[in-house]
């Protein structure tokens, strides 16, 4: 069973918690909260002081139960993500035994991060929304579930030079279109925005600034290149989403 939490709820029950879920929410807080090494998503460190972030847990990448729980959460963070402030996400941390943590790379995280939402898109109660295309390869493709389109971000322990992507478990932060929009709805905000994060994640990488972030809905940008990051600048030549999409169309 998953359970959603918001940070007091997590807080208030945390040592009721197995030991990797309470140092998973450990090292989230003081990765939001690190005063000398600046977070470069600002929209997330403000999500975490305002109590406007959701937080689940689920299990290993590699057990086939794993992507029951994800939806089961993601479902029920869907259908409450609106009443959760302006700067709602909701933070998955996925359990990642030691010899994960100790022999996984960068493409092997890559692998299951794919796989993972490809199962779970297959247990989707809902049909994909007629405004998204189907296509990861148009401009305004990405993600959905529950009706909800989404940013899907990860995080891995393998990342080394992209500290943006770092984190001591696998985790993913899944933040919903509606919330990206708020955020951008001034053209001068959005550029001071981006710029700020631009610089922050200068400071923050050892890797340069990774050629795939670009705004949603350009012509050249693609959503699915931007959700799992390389520790390099190297791209996949095809989106690990797009079979299943046409499956999906297929046999509903």
């Amino acid at each position: 069973m998953t359970i959603l939490y918001d940070k007091d709820s997590l807080q208030k029950n945390i040592i009721t918690l197995p030991h990797w879920q309470r140092e998973a929410f450990r090292s989230f807080k003081l990765k939001m909260t690190d005063k000398d090494k600046l977070f470069p998503c600002i929209p997330a460190q403000h999500g975490f002081t305002a109590n406007h972030l959701r937080y689940g847990f689920i299990g290993d990448p590699r057990d086939t139960n794993t992507s029951e729980d994800f939806a089961a959460l993601l479902k029920e963070y869907t259908e409450c993500s609106r009443d959760t402030g302006q700067y709602a996400s909701l933070i998955v941390f996925i359990h990642t035994p030691i010899d994960l943590l100790r022999e996984t790379t960068v493409e092997d995280f890559e692998h299951m991060y794919w796989s993972l939402l490809n199962t779970t898109s297959r247990l989707d109660e809902m049909e994909w929304p007629t405004h998204i295309p189907n296509d990861p390869m148009e401009n305004t493709w990405e993600f959905c579930f529950h009706n909800e389109s989404y940013f899907v971000y990860c995080a891995t322990p393998a990342h080394v030079n992209r500290q943006s992507r770092h984190f001591s478990c696998m985790m993913l932060a899944l933040t919903p279109r509606w919330v990206l929009q708020g955020i951008m709805n001034s053209e001068k905000r959005s550029r001071k925005l981006k710029n700020l994060i631009r610089q922050r994640l200068a400071a923050y990488d050892k890797a340069p600034i990774h050629p795939s972030l670009k705004d949603y809905g350009e012509k050249d940008n693609y959503e699915w290149q931007q959700y799992f990051l390389r520790d390099d600048e190297t791209i996949p030549s095809k989106c690990p989403f797009s079979r299943i999409i046409k499956y999906l169309h297929k046999n509903k």
